[in-house]
């Protein structure tokens, strides 16, 4: 299933979401867009491995050419790598176009809404920490990788989680190819979102993080359940005062 739009129209510029959408291409285009080697260099020098979040120091030459995470002694390949700043920048860095592209997508369609219920601020905290909880819940049940980790899909999913408690009716036009013919139909987002969710699941692809999907998901669920009363009052505040201007 394909998204295509969501029928639910806001009364609010979506800036963050266009911010953020705007910094994960330029990441993308300006800084990963390079020779095969220099790029894989790039993402070991500033993305987040599980392996150096654990220990707090970055791989030495011997774990990343063995691709086994221990302590011993060795040259560093980036010694003056911050690990910490390795969790945030990882949220802005894609490991290729479709990468990219279909989080960006996903972060159209649903980040809209979703900013302005929450307001821009609160949608900013609300990315950031279902970003790092997804990191955090990767590195958790793979604390031994020394592969960089890469993408917004953690904390987009956070995003995916807040709509579907905020507007589960909402329906999603989505495409949908029975045998050879396309079809679009609109599908309330509880059912696209919780089909997403339990997808993840089912996902084999090991170069798809999916314990980040699915504890980022989990952040925004819970998120905007603790919040969703305000949160819906701020929507509908908005919509009033939208009706009364026209």
């Amino acid at each position: 299933m394909i998204p295509l739009r969501d029928v639910n129209p806001t009364r609010v510029a979506p800036i963050l979401t266009v911010l953020i959408i705007a910094l994960n291409i330029g990441a993308f285009v300006f800084f990963q867009q390079r020779g095969a080697d220099e790029e894989t260099e790039f993402l070991y020098e500033n993305a987040a491995i599980a392996c150096e979040l654990i220990s707090g120091d970055p791989l030495t030459v011997a774990e990343v050419q063995q691709n086994i995470c221990n302590d011993d002694a060795g040259a560093q390949i980036f010694p003056d790598k911050s690990i910490a700043l390795s969790a945030v920048v990882s949220m802005f860095l894609h490991g290729g176009w479709l990468h990219l592209l279909s989080n960006m997508w996903f972060l159209w369609i649903f980040g809209n809404n979703v900013e302005e219920a929450f307001g821009s601020i609160g949608f900013l905290l609300l990315y950031a920490v279902a970003g790092i909880a997804a990191t955090a819940g990767f590195v958790a049940v793979n604390a031994s990788s020394t592969v960089p980790l890469v993408g917004a899909s953690g904390a987009i999913a956070g995003i995916l989680g807040a709509y579907l408690v905020l507007f589960p009716t909402h329906r999603i036009l989505t495409l949908i190819i029975l045998l050879v013919f396309p079809l679009v139909i609109g599908v309330p987002a509880i059912i696209f979102l919780g089909l997403w969710f339990v997808g993840q699941f089912s996902l084999a692809d090991p170069n798809v993080a999916v314990e980040a999907h699915i504890v980022g998901f989990a952040v925004g669920v819970v998120v905007a359940m603790l919040m969703r009363g305000r949160l819906l009052r701020r929507v509908k505040t908005l919509e009033n005062a939208s009706l009364r201007r026209f």
